[in-house]
């Protein structure tokens, strides 16, 4: 196959980057838009692709290879199942849904038609983690131990104008931006078997959380602390450090600290610190910057998913493990509402 057609429903922010990176990716073309808003109709128009209104008229209009959905979230599980029914791969943006009885749907459908999902947690498409995780792999760190993660940032008055990022289970930094850092401490630590946490409403009064703190116990017995807050005119977070999407400023700063019995890896600046004799508080340590080779992660996911389209590989992030991701956060909720340690089976 030597173009892969794409449809795209949902030309939000996020659809917007998915839109860029399909018209720089060579072997990809974008060949329908499908959302009911005027903006995507005047975006499809100034790229000369077909609009429509309707996913379903566009999918019985269009026959694209596959079909990358960026709609919110509540849409998100209906959505890929009319696409699943008709044979088209999905790439589907996170939260994979609201609950994790939907995403089950999502599971089952995926499971039962044989058509492949891909869920957008792209960060382990950026050359930073995959540097990262072969380093832990390799054992840099030794056993890993702990890792502290700060999620810090400000988001502008005009993103509540949308009504679900008020709604309380729909919108909030829990599900919108923890449940990446949850995914990606799974992927760089293992699996997650307790969680406890906190969470405040108390600079925006809204029925969602604005700033929470969050702690995970790894089956391996590794601890992670996440502090997280879109009400704070800081840097210190994923977003305003990586540089990985262009409408948020890249700073010079740290976001993820990962420990373990023999060294230590910052991130995303990914120095590497260790000992060169004794291991010991008492001793100095050695600063590595490690090099990797610098890319997209949006463009990486994309052939990743060009690659599913032709069925030569298997989802680096299944709808099952999307899943898993969305229950860990469903289970933070309830620890910060309950003031209980929850365990996950």
């Amino acid at each position: 196959m030597s173009d892969f057609k794409i449809a795209l429903i949902g030309a939000g922010a996020i659809g917007q980057t998915h839109i860029s990176t399909i018209l720089k990716q060579p072997g990809f073309s974008l060949v329908a838009i499908a959302d009911p808003g005027l903006n995507a109709a005047e975006i499809a128009d100034s790229l000369q692709v077909p609009w429509f209104a309707s996913h379903k008229c566009m999918l019985d209009s269009v026959q694209p290879h596959g079909v990358i959905i960026a709609t919110p979230n509540e849409l998100h599980v209906d959505v890929s199942i009319d696409c699943l029914n008709r044979g088209i791969p999905v790439l589907l943006e996170k939260p994979v849904a609201n609950t994790v009885g939907d995403a089950m749907r999502l599971v089952e459908a995926s499971e039962q038609t044989g058509v492949p999902v891909l869920v957008g947690h792209h960060r382990r498409h950026n050359p930073i983690i995959k540097a990262a995780k072969k380093l832990i792999d390799d054992g840099a760190l030794g056993r890993p131990v702990m890792a502290s993660v700060s999620c810090a940032l400000m988001k502008p008055a005009d993103y509540f104008q949308i009504p679900w990022h008020r709604e309380r289970a729909v919108g909030g930094p829990f599900l919108i931006n923890l449940i990446h850092e949850i995914d990606l401490l799974r992927h760089l630590y293992g699996e997650i078997d307790g969680v406890a946490a906190l969470k405040s409403s108390a600079v925006r009064g809204l029925d969602v959380e604005d700033s929470g703190g969050a702690l995970l116990h790894f089956r391996n017995g590794a601890i992670a602390s996440i502090a997280i807050s879109d009400t704070v005119a800081a840097p210190w977070s994923w977003d305003m450090t990586s540089g990985e999407v262009e409408r948020f400023p890249a700073h010079d700063a740290l976001s993820h600290y990962l420990c373990g019995t023999e060294g230590g890896i910052s991130l995303p600046g990914l120095q590497l610190w260790r000992h060169d004799g004794n291991i010991s508080w008492t001793e100095e340590m050695t600063k590595l910057s490690c090099t990797y080779q610098s890319g997209d992660p949006f463009a990486a996911q994309l052939q990743h998913f060009g690659e599913l389209i032709a069925r030569t590989a298997e989802p680096v992030v299944s709808v099952r493990e999307a899943t898993r991701n969305l229950e860990i956060v469903m289970a933070l909720h309830r620890a910060a509402e309950t003031g209980q340690t929850i365990s996950l089976g």
